[in-house]
């Protein structure tokens, strides 16, 4: 264990933005040095992976992942959430075994429709549906239902039956895939489940210990079978990352790394609207002891209770998380943004008016929006 006694609040704060904000380079490079994206369907005004990738690839344009994604070493899959993962991730967490097994029914129809999806190739959910009759499932809530069919082809991805081959229009074109048996001896998996844990290490680096647990609570979500060596490694990462208490708590970071260092450098004059998924600010507990108030998602709180807007986007000037913008696309030609602060102070700066008028102009060449006219800031409503 290296314990670090004149690490600052203030350099892990900027060692925080500067380590994962890095000089945008290809999508390929950008998403193996991220580790993961994560996804979301919601559009506000473009997904959450694309808004995510656009501060890290060159010319990046909102969709370039989904046109791309073909001719890319990169998978949907799952980590922590679903997402985005390079594919040399995958033999860490394939052959995936499932938490909650198939009944035989279930199982029975899962083979027919692998067989179905190895002598076509590519399959549509709507191919499926022609061929297949399987009924309706419940959904989340207690009115809502859901295709049996493409809920089996999720499930069978899941499990690596299926990969994603490419979308059309949003919806997952599969094809079959087999992923070589895994090394089941003790020290193998043990490995396999380090390395999934430094993954994550990595991506959200500097975190609190509790943000630690958290996370690896959630790889069960992406290796369910390691859960054992997870958290058995879990206390054995706790001990030996470099690692210092501020205030009462104990932040943890990567190996070979100093957040003191001077080579973490942020452009202090630029203003940046972040997704919700963002590695900077997707840890709720980081970030509310990094920037001192609390952020909220609140896509699914019922309007009557949101205090932020529907889709909220961080807006980060510098290393400072100073609020937040919601981020509306009008007759697919305007931009129109509202704009709220954790200190409202903030209103006044002229210079961090500049700044987001400069980030708003970017928004609208990511969205392929006139970069000019396109674009507006609309005061935040009384």
């Amino acid at each position: 264990m290296t314990r670090t006694k004149t690490i600052t609040l203030d350099q892990l704060r900027r060692y925080a933005v500067a380590r994962t904000l890095f000089p945008p380079t290809t999508l390929q490079k950008a998403i193996e040095r991220l580790g993961f994206v994560q996804a979301d369907p919601i559009r506000a005004p473009a997904r959450a992976q694309d808004l995510t990738l656009r501060h890290r690839v060159k010319d990046y344009r909102a969709g370039d992942l989904e046109r791309r994604y073909p001719r890319l070493a990169v998978e949907e899959d799952c980590l922590v959430n679903y997402g985005f993962v390079p594919r040399s991730l995958l033999p860490l967490m394939h052959p995936r075994t499932a938490r909650r097994g198939w009944d035989a029914a279930t199982q029975r129809r899962a083979d027919e429709l692998l067989a179905f999806v190895r002598a076509r190739g590519a399959t549509h959910p709507r191919d499926v549906q022609e061929v297949f009759d399987h009924g309706r499932v419940q959904s989340w809530g207690a009115t809502n239902t859901l295709n049996a069919s493409t809920a089996l082809l999720d499930g069978m991805h899941y499990r690596g039956l299926l990969r994603v081959k490419r979308r059309e229009n949003g919806t997952r074109v599969y094809e079959a895939v087999d992923h070589p048996p895994a090394d089941e001896d003790p020290a193998a998996r043990h490995e396999r489940a380090r390395r999934l844990l430094m993954t994550i290490v990595e991506k959200y680096a500097p975190l609190p210990s509790a943000s630690l647990g958290y996370l690896a609570h959630l790889l069960q979500y992406g290796a369910p079978h390691l859960h054992g060596e997870t958290r058995t490694l879990l206390a054995e990462l706790r001990a030996e990352l470099p690692q210092v208490r501020i205030d009462g708590v104990t932040w943890l970071w990567t190996p070979a790394e100093d957040p003191a260092s001077r080579k973490w450098r942020v452009d202090d004059g630029r203003a940046r609207l972040l997704a919700p998924f963002d590695p900077v600010v997707w840890d709720r507990r980081r970030f509310e002891l990094l920037w001192g108030w609390t952020y909220k998602f609140e896509a699914y709180t019922p309007a009557a209770r949101r205090t932020m807007g529907h889709y909220a986007l961080p807006l980060l000037y510098g290393d400072r998380a100073i609020g937040w913008a919601n981020a509306t696309l009008v007759d697919k030609a305007r931009l129109e943004v509202h704009v709220g602060f954790a200190d409202k102070s903030w209103t006044r700066d002229q210079a961090l008016a500049a700044a987001i008028d400069d980030e708003l102009a970017r928004m609208a060449e990511f969205l392929q929006l006139d970069r000019g006219a396109a674009t507006r800031i609309k005061r935040p409503r009384k």
